[in-house]
């Protein structure tokens, strides 16, 4: 992680799995951010009780309330992380929530197709309209440098689930809304790249490998990755990020992923 030199981060869905991970790993970091905000649902309930104890130990956490189905929630969080960052821009957006229903072709619906889509896919989209204010501030703070997480960044926490080239995991789970949306939210991330990119901005998708959480053992299997080693490697390969890498979709290990 030497080469991630980050001022300030946001990551939605922080309450649990990859995002508490990553949550935790910016904090134990060498040289901490200045501000780590950690978006979810219900700050004061009981799921997220483990960011109230880290918020309780770590002053630079700040806990947002953020529901990224819901435009006016994503409004507020942005204005209040705004006033949090004073006069100094978003260095890295982490669009890590996201939902799933253990659907197949045959019972999938309207319903929950919406559902899921307006997390997954038009949630990541109104993050980035939202914040882009802030995200184009920190990389006017570093004008002469290339395209870098520690610039200015929107990461995408997509899955090989929405790889149109791999039908990886289709015969254990279907996940027919799920795929869809991820296959989207890979296409909206190329969409940013190319629209955020005169402003500096870099961005880019990451699977994370399937990993052992809640969501990812829902189907009645357990994940090869560990929820330590998707985020250790995901740190490394946002370390590495630069020019070459905006718009491509990757895997926790920094490999290349099929669209």
């Amino acid at each position: 992680m030497a080469g991630l030199h980050i001022r300030s981060v946001l990551v939605t869905g922080a309450n649990r799995g990859i995002g508490l991970g990553l949550i935790q790993h910016f904090l134990e970091m060498p040289k901490p951010p200045t501000w780590v905000f950690a978006g979810c649902r219900d700050p004061k309930g009981q799921r997220a009780q483990e960011l109230q104890n880290l918020a309780s130990k770590h002053p630079n956490l700040v806990i947002v309330p953020l529901e990224v189905s819901d435009p006016a929630s994503i409004k507020a969080a942005a204005a209040r992380v705004g006033e949090q960052l004073g006069g100094s821009g978003l260095n890295l957006l982490i669009n890590n929530a996201g939902i799933a229903h253990l659907t197949s072709l045959d019972n999938e619906t309207l319903e929950n197709m919406t559902q899921v889509y307006t997390t997954n896919t038009v949630g990541p989209l109104l993050m980035g309209q939202a914040f882009l204010p802030l995200l184009k501030k920190a990389a006017q703070g570093n004008p002469g440098s290339a395209l870098s997480c520690s610039k200015a960044a929107i990461i995408n926490m997509s899955s090989i689930g929405g790889s149109i080239a791999s039908p990886f995991g289709f015969d254990l789970m279907q996940v027919v809304s799920y795929r869809c949306s991820k296959a989207a939210l890979n296409m909206l991330t190329k969409c940013q790249s190319l629209g955020y990119r005169e402003h500096g901005i870099l961005c880019a998708a990451l699977h994370p490998g399937w990993v052992q959480t809640d969501m990812g053992s829902s189907a009645g299997h357990t994940p090869p990755v560990t929820v330590e080693a998707s985020v250790r490697g995901m740190l490394k390969v946002l370390s590495s990020l630069g020019e070459k890498d905006t718009g491509a979709f990757l895997d926790w290990e920094g490999k290349v992923v099929p669209w």
